[in-house]
């Protein structure tokens, strides 16, 4: 059983729950976006409150942090682009007609996914949308994107339309199905039917091909990208599949049956379950051969990776922890308290990497024992052969 940690820092400055927590690319600044209809941004160096965007009429669902301008979107149907440096809001885009539930930048696009049924891109420096992606029988969820250079030989390419263009959305929607949309056009390019429940996460492995999806419906399903084919259903899960990690080939998978589940993606085969969550798992995040979970009964968990024991439990949230981050050994938990907190992960960190090391160690000793003893059989095979003339 795991020790209990305090948090060094809680971050209370929020006067509503925390949906979302964004690190910037370079690591240097975080940011929260909030039941309170604000976002905060905060400063990974000393966990101090930097910039306070203030300007949505309804509650942030999601937010989306660059290294110079921050992005949260709202109930009040609108998405906002800040300057993290002012707090100044540099930009409003306007057209969905209902709760935007999920953001993601790719170059220069902003894309979008809504209670309306529609996903939308948008130009993130012009403040106009570019395309809507019309074709779910129900709320859009979440997102992924991918461009078909990742994926596609040139000679895979269908239209000569596409070749202007080749990046692709992809939304998983609570109308069961997954759609795959050329952003150029906005024609849907594959629609993946199989599962039965609301897709609520998506991850994509664009140099393999493969996406993964997970659902209500408890199972976690792989596709290829190209061809639309259902390659493998993973059926272990008794509840929701929430939340997804790909980690070398390794598939973490948290669901509402109150476990973590580690698939070798290649097979297909579940090789750990990690327990001891009292509520649905919410999100995790893999670090340096460690799985940290947060969860409806609002705590933060580690597990050994591989072995799956648990290590420590970071008590303190009073409510479901939404989202955790990890950077320079130090844990960032937001939850619907209202809280941002800041655990030191570094006991562990150090802890796992000397485990690691012994194993490895041990791993050669038994390889070289390994080798010694087949050089020695195969000396006493060529005495046999001799003796027995062959």
């Amino acid at each position: 059983m795991g020790n209990s940690g305090s948090a060094v820092k809680v971050c209370t400055d929020h006067q509503g729950g925390i949906n979302w927590l964004s690190l910037s690319p370079d690591g240097q600044r975080l940011l929260t976006g909030s039941e309170d209809g604000t976002a905060r941004l905060w400063s990974t160096a000393d966990s101090q409150c930097r910039g306070h965007f203030q300007g949505h009429e309804s509650y942030i669902t999601f937010c989306h942090l660059e290294n110079e301008a921050a992005f949260t979107c709202s109930a009040d149907h609108t998405i906002r682009k800040w300057d993290v440096l002012t707090g100044q809001c540099l930009a409003i885009y306007r057209g969905h007609t209902s709760i935007v539930n999920r953001i993601l930048v790719a170059k220069d696009y902003l894309f979008s996914g809504s209670y309306d049924r529609t996903a939308r891109c948008w130009s993130v420096d012009k403040e106009k949308q570019i395309q809507e992606f019309r074709g779910h029988r129900n709320c859009v969820l979440t997102l992924a994107h991918y461009s078909s250079r990742d994926v596609l030989e040139e000679e895979e390419e269908e239209e000569e339309e596409e070749r202007v263009s080749r990046d692709l959305l992809v939304t998983g929607s609570t109308d069961c199905t997954v759609k795959v949309w050329w952003v150029s056009s906005g024609r849907c390019y594959q629609t993946l039917l199989g599962h039965t429940g609301a897709v609520l996460c998506l991850i994509l492995d664009a140099p393999n091909r493969e996406l993964f999806s997970g659902s209500t419906d408890y199972t976690i399903r792989t596709w290829n990208i190209v061809t639309g084919e259902q390659l493998k259903v993973f059926k272990e899960h008794q509840g929701s599949v929430i939340c997804l990690e790909l980690v070398n080939r390794h598939l973490y998978s948290g669901s509402a049956d109150r476990t973590v589940k580690c698939w070798l993606v290649d097979t297909g085969e579940r090789i750990q379950t990690y327990k001891a969550h009292k509520h649905s798992v919410s999100t995790l995040k893999y670090h340096a051969g460690i799985l940290f979970t947060g969860s409806g009964d609002a705590c933060a968990r580690a597990f050994n990776s591989k072995s799956g024991v648990l290590q420590k439990i970071f008590r303190g949230h009073k409510f479901i922890i939404n989202c955790i981050q990890i950077h320079n050994e130090l844990l960032y938990t937001a939850s619907h308290d209202g809280t941002l907190r800041i655990w030191d992960i570094r006991g562990i960190c150090k802890r796992n990497k000397r485990r690691l090391k012994k194993e490895r160690s041990v791993q050669g000793r038994s390889s070289q024992k390994g080798s010694l003893s087949r050089l020695f059989n195969n000396k006493v095979g060529c005495m046999v052969q001799q003796e027995n003339g062959e």
